[in-house]
């Protein structure tokens, strides 16, 4: 039977979080955009008051050339148009199962009306402070849960994840819910092959960490430092990264990122009871294909950090397999966001999804060094003392012992050897001196990026899109027009071509 999704809407009360992020900027534009008769976008944001929330709203995401589109068609009335729809609630997905929110009668207020909530809050960067990590994709996860169960009349609970949340994944991934309590440690180097498996305890990793920054605390205090500063200053953030690396690694995840947002799904699917719950889970996003306009991004995003040193001639080698696969526009993923919302609002079940392009229309490394390659050659990047840089064909290095290689021979063996010659005779000055640690530095930092990056340029899976597929089926041909989730109607070549790569010279290289 086919669906109507661009009826859904209408009429209802939606709970967003996130709304600043990347993703979370398209929802809201494309809900504002596509379907004006919805009620309130109620938006959950970290701030001190409404005003500043508002504020921040405004700062933040209406002044995103995103909505230039929505911008156009509204005129003069355009703010005023957003602010009839969006209601900034302040709040903090981990700020308990209230979300933060303190005043009583804006929560009964939600509990009382809302129709659907999407949770697309995050924190995205593979290597975070494990606090900061756990608190948001993992509480904050729990929270969301809690909170949607006390809403009395919700339709649907949308959980944004990540298609990376099976760790180091091989083979065809099934479109399958993760159990609580369940690591990743098979062929891990920590799994006692003789013993029983890894055992992850949720609750036992939020204890670990209060501990921690327990710990935290009192070093700091030893010192004559505030507890503030402790777990702000550059020591303290460095052990909390590391931390997270350490605890994600142990139970078979390659970062924090993956292991949270994983424990965030367990937590989900452990807490929901009989809510009803679609688990989306993206591969690595990248710019838009095509609404509100074709290549909008913000930020540098995975593909795109290997798309500028390219273009600025500063990287002719790349670590990964050209063989293996890349990444899902945005606007594709917030399309199929809408579809699965409509498809089973009232439905009392747990459904899964991967936004990935792996197995139906698989984007290669391969096609994008050759696309890049084509593109920088005919419209050049310029340096700054106004010379053409011209690009060579890219180099793949198809492991991470072949990258350590080649980054020791080129880079690595001649600063060792200047730095033997200059403890034998000293013939740096200070200023030699100071821009040899700073090249040390750099090679180290790109060591570190590697080995961070590894896991997803090297990611030997691909992603099954069984339950996306039978999605498609479920939609009506007008409705498909406004809400395209199918990755089959990609050309690869035409949106590098046109859209991404110039999407990242605008953009990122600017």
């Amino acid at each position: 039977m086919a669906s109507n999704i661009l009826g859904f809407l209408n009429e209802k009360n939606i709970l967003v979080t996130g709304s600043t992020g990347f993703l979370g900027k398209i929802f809201v534009e494309k809900i504002l955009r596509t379907q004006p008769g919805v009620k309130r976008i109620f938006v959950l944001l970290r701030s001190e008051d409404f005003e500043s929330a508002k504020i921040r709203f405004k700062n933040e995401v209406m002044g995103a050339e995103l909505f230039k589109t929505l911008r156009g068609q509204h005129g003069d009335n355009f703010e005023n148009f957003v602010f009839q729809k969006v209601v900034p609630v302040v709040g903090d997905v981990a700020g308990g199962h209230n979300l933060g929110i303190d005043k009583e009668s804006t929560r009964e207020h939600l509990w009382n009306i809302l129709d659907a909530i999407v949770n697309n809050a995050a924190s995205t960067m593979f290597d975070d402070r494990y606090d900061i990590s756990l608190n948001v994709n993992t509480r904050g996860a729990e929270n969301i849960v809690e909170f949607a169960k006390r809403c009395r009349k919700l339709q649907i609970l949308l959980h944004v994840s990540t298609a990376y949340v099976v760790g180091r994944g091989s083979g065809r991934i099934k479109e399958s819910p993760l159990k609580i309590g369940e690591s990743m440690t098979a062929g891990n180097e920590l799994e006692d092959e003789n013993g029983p498996p890894l055992s992850l305890d949720i609750e036992a990793e939020f204890g670990l960490l209060e501990n921690t920054l327990a710990k935290l605390h009192m070093d700091s205090s030893a010192t004559g430092t505030t507890s503030t500063r402790s777990v702000q200053d550059k020591e303290a953030i460095k052990h909390l990264k590391e931390l997270g690396l350490e605890r994600a690694r142990r139970f078979g995840w390659p970062n924090t990122y993956s292991f949270t947002k994983a424990m965030g799904e367990m937590v989900v699917e452990n807490r929901r009871e009989n809510l009803p719950v679609v688990i989306l889970r993206p591969t690595i996003i990248e710019s838009t294909l095509a609404e509100p306009f074709p290549g909008w991004m913000e930020g540098t995003r995975t593909m795109d950090t290997f798309i500028v040193g390219y273009g600025k001639g500063r990287i002719s080698f790349f670590l990964g397999d050209p063989e293996l696969f890349l990444d899902i526009p945005a606007d594709m993923v917030v399309n199929q966001m809408m579809v699965a919302m409509a498809t089973h609002a009232y439905q009392n079940d747990l459904f899964i999804y991967h936004v990935a392009s792996s197995v139906g229309n698989p984007l290669r490394y391969s096609l994008l060094s050759d696309v890049a390659y084509n593109y920088f050659s005919k419209n050049p990047c310029v340096s700054n003392d106004g010379k053409i840089i011209r690009v060579k064909e890219m180099r793949f290095l198809k492991s991470m012992s072949s990258f350590r290689l080649h980054m020791f021979q080129r880079y690595k063996a001649p600063l060792l050897v200047l730095g033997v010659v200059n403890e034998v005779i000293s013939i740096f000055t200070a200023r030699f001196t100071a821009r040899y640690n700073q090249m040390l530095r750099n090679y180290n930092f790109m060591m570190y990026l590697a080995e961070l990056y590894e896991p997803y340029v090297l990611f030997q899976g691909s992603f099954d899109i069984t339950n996306t597929e039978r999605l498609l089926e479920k939609v009506s041909v007008q409705d498909l027009e406004a809400f395209n989730f199918d990755v089959k109607c990609i050309d690869w070549v035409e949106y590098l071509s046109n859209v991404h790569i110039p999407g990242v010279v605008k953009y990122v290289l600017k």
